[in-house]
């Protein structure tokens, strides 16, 4: 199983302090807690391979979750678009993948809140990162947004990169929710309560 590389300094932590327990120390209940935590960080951070969905114009999921919202939107980079809102629970995967190919034009970190990311307010006042791809489509908007829970939110990339599609760009530690604002003339392919998987779901076609 592929641990996304984020994870690697905590897991380890929580081995050795496991280990350290085990030789040095008669109490038992400590490392049966370090072994417990250990295991859930293996499999909270676990990053498993995914196959794109085949054919012309597909836009894959950014992120692992359920469809909480299709509604309209707008922001500077993507101009009046519809968004795509994907929570993420503490038991989804939470590597975040682009949805196509295209070049990283607009970064930005907004610091905020840490209410629950499902809310429909969490996208407009919680603590969030936007990346902004121009692909062949058209400008496309990947928001993640941190939740109650979530501590830390992972973004690897830098303006000019260039992703290709369900390539790994950064994960949200613990509950969390990804927006994507879409580019015109996608035939949506989900809808509202739908569960989606990054890398594979097909969240619409671009009919050009």
């Amino acid at each position: 199983m592929k641990l996304a590389k984020d994870g690697l300094p905590t897991i380890g932590a929580l081995a050795l302090m496991a280990l350290a327990f085990a030789v040095f120390f008669p109490w038992r209940w400590p490392e049966a807690l370090l072994i417990v935590l250990c295991g859930f960080s293996l499999w909270f951070y676990r990053d498993p391979d995914r196959t794109l969905p085949e054919g012309e114009g597909v836009l894959v999921s950014p992120a692992d979750g359920r469809v909480v919202e299709i509604e309209p939107a707008a922001h500077p980079f993507t101009g009046d678009t519809v968004k795509i809102g994907i929570f993420m629970n503490a038991f989804s995967v939470h590597v975040n993948r682009a949805p196509c190919k295209g070049i990283v034009e607009y970064l930005e970190y907004v610091p905020g809140k840490k209410i629950a990311a499902f809310a429909p307010k969490a996208s407009e006042i919680n603590e969030r990162h936007y990346v902004g791809l121009r692909t062949d489509y058209g400008p496309i908007l990947l928001v993640q947004i941190a939740g109650l829970l979530a501590r830390r939110i992972v973004c690897r990339v830098r303006r000019g990169d260039v992703l290709s599609a369900g390539e790994r760009y950064g994960m949200i530690k613990l509950g969390s929710k990804v927006d994507i604002y879409l580019p015109e003339g996608v035939e949506l392919l989900v809808k509202v309560g739908d569960k989606v998987y990054a890398g594979k779901s097909s969240l619409g076609v671009v009919n050009r």
